[in-house]
């Protein structure tokens, strides 16, 4: 379930992380909230275009890490809040 304070920060301005991992080591790239949809059945759908060595990573470790944040949204000890998601690309 998404919760509904990552819902906020993802219809805010703000920034989105990807990191995966490759033959030559952890690879990061960025990318804004606004790119991101949520499907019916709550998944991420984040577009990869020219994120190459993103999309050759996950063919052999589908594995990755997302950060989405926004100081926009009210954290617990302040301005700005995010969130560390852990996932898996579907092959």
């Amino acid at each position: 379930m998404i919760p509904d304070k990552m819902r906020e920060v993802l219809k805010k301005d703000g920034v989105v992380a990807i990191a995966t991992l490759g033959q030559d080591g952890p690879h990061l790239v960025n990318t804004w909230n606004s790119y991101v949809r949520i499907t019916d059945d709550e998944r991420l759908l984040i577009p990869a275009g020219y994120m190459n060595r993103t999309e050759a990573n996950i063919t052999t470790n589908n594995n990755v890490l997302i950060t989405v944040g926004s100081s926009k949204v009210a954290g617990k000890n302040g301005p700005g809040t995010g969130f560390l998601i852990k996932g898996q690309q579907p092959l």
